[in-house]
């Protein structure tokens, strides 16, 4: 699997130095051209995955035990399942909803806290990003039927 894995992030490596270099990834009179930083970040990924190719291809040849046993498949699920959740929430309901039920949810079923202090530390967090990003940074995130309801 590593060796997939390794050659699939080379080729997404192959891929954004290629496009990279195309829009000019040299260092101009006026600074860096502007595939200068991407064309780098491939590189750095490129190295990366021939390390990871390398190490695979070691490993291939050893007895290895299984990755991941059903008890900790379990624990990866409850996380990965309300996280993605979460994400298919922000497209219907907006990140500060989303967010606010996310954390709710984890402090309440994870972290076995009350409801309320789960609810109320979820909605502090949401109403907190939702002044820090639209109000003070005026950085726009994705929104939902209640924020567009209230006209932001």
């Amino acid at each position: 699997m590593e060796i997939v894995v390794a050659a699939l992030f080379f080729a997404f490596a192959a891929v954004v130095m290629f496009d990279s270099y195309r829009l000019g990834a040299a260092w101009g009179s006026d600074g860096p051209e502007p595939g200068y930083f991407p064309f780098y970040t491939g590189l750095i990924i490129a190295i990366a995955s021939v390390v990871l190719l390398v190490q695979g291809v070691r490993l291939c040849r050893q007895p290895r035990a299984a990755f991941v046993e059903r008890g900790q498949f379990k624990d990866v699920l409850v996380v990965l399942l309300p996280a993605l959740g979460y994400v298919l929430a922000i497209e219907f309901v907006g990140i500060y909803l989303a967010s606010a039920c996310y954390i709710a949810v984890f402090m309440v079923f994870l972290g076995h806290y009350t409801w309320k202090r789960g609810v109320t530390v979820g909605v502090s967090v949401g109403l907190f990003a939702f002044v820090l990003f639209e109000r003070w940074f005026s950085i726009p995130l994705p929104k939902g039927f209640i924020e567009r309801a209230l006209g932001f």
